[in-house]
């Protein structure tokens, strides 16, 4: 509990510590590794971390990437004019070959974590599980891969970490050689949906963070990729959180992760008639938001007010209240 002020140090008038960020909830997005630095009058903000979403294996029914983790943590202490370093993690790349060598190396990578340092804290969000074919299972990451699956090898989905994420969806077990069905990503919100006989599974929900950092360079983070299917349909991208569509049968084609959302990567999907190569697909990268918030807890004299509203800091705070009026001319 904050201890009480000195009467003569607070104008005269007795009151808890005053705790003061003239921050004016200014939202800055670093969507590359570097610095982040504070405004003059910041001594408290919130931030949001997300990491690398997971790369798609290269396969005829291949899982989505599940997104990087996204973590939000609020009202933390800073100085202002302070340099606040950020390491951005990439996205997972995509399986590199099809169909030579080892099945394991149809795998995707996991894309890689996003760090955030204040002080002697280190804020870490983890990058997002890659969809895998062989031997090896969907990975675990922020969320977990989808499952992957390919001439009757189907692969469990990945799971995801506790207050980062959510789990995959598992493949579509069959034992031929078509209508392979790859589970999509987990998402920041969601988990990923499994493949069945109607298709590959849709990637899970990201979050919508418009309307906590208002202005960020993205409206929305953490959507899991949709998975693969060789016959089958898609699996569609989450309209929320930037993670790619699965790619199908001729003519549909898969996509990445959206940079900077942390959006797992569309598993990817047949080659179709005549065969030919099958393209996977890289995951987003990751971002760090921070918001300088306008904070004035504690008891304050009208001296003090005056001053801060003199030179422009004072925290400025829209009314709630709603007036019902009725304006009736001449």
């Amino acid at each position: 509990m904050a201890s009480p002020s000195n009467s003569s140090n607070n104008g005269g008038i007795l009151g808890v510590s005053n705790k003061t960020s003239f921050g004016k909830c200014t939202v800055t997005s670093k969507t590359s590794t570097g610095n982040i630095t504070t405004q003059p009058g910041t001594r408290v903000l919130n931030t949001l971390i997300v990491a690398g979403g997971g790369g798609g294996a290269r396969t005829c029914g291949g899982g989505g990437g599940g997104a990087g983790g996204v973590a939000q943590h609020n009202s933390i202490s800073v100085d202002g004019s302070t340099n606040y370093p950020a390491t951005i993690g990439g996205g997972g790349a995509g399986g590199p070959s099809f169909d030579s060598g080892p099945t394991e190396s149809m795998s995707g990578t996991n894309g890689i974590n996003t760090t955030f340092v204040v002080g002697c804290t280190t804020y870490t969000t983890t990058g997002g599980g890659r969809s895998a074919q062989g031997p090896s299972s969907a990975n675990p990451g922020g969320s977990g891969g989808g499952g992957s699956n390919r001439d009757g090898s189907g692969n469990p989905a990945g799971s995801g970490v506790c207050g980062q994420g959510n789990p995959g969806g598992d493949s579509k077990p069959n034992t031929g050689n078509t209508n392979d069905a790859g589970g999509g990503g987990g998402g920041s919100c969601g988990a990923g949906a499994a493949g069945t006989t109607g298709g590959a599974g849709a990637g899970g929900a990201g979050l919508n963070i418009a309307p906590l950092f208002p202005g960020a360079s993205v409206s929305s983070v953490g959507g899991g990729g949709g998975g693969g299917s060789q016959e089958l349909s898609r699996g569609a991208a989450n309209p929320v959180g930037g993670g790619g569509c699965g790619g199908g049968v001729p003519g549909q084609s898969g996509s990445a992760g959206t940079t900077n959302t942390g959006g797992g990567a569309g598993g990817s999907g047949g080659a179709g008639p005549g065969g030919g190569s099958v393209p996977s697909f890289a995951g987003g990268s990751g971002v760090v938001v921070i918001k300088e918030l306008n904070k004035a807890s504690g008891v304050w004299s009208m001296q003090s007010q005056f001053s801060a509203q003199s030179q422009g800091t004072w925290p400025k705070f829209l009314s709630s209240a709603t007036v019902d009026y009725l304006l009736v001319a001449g």
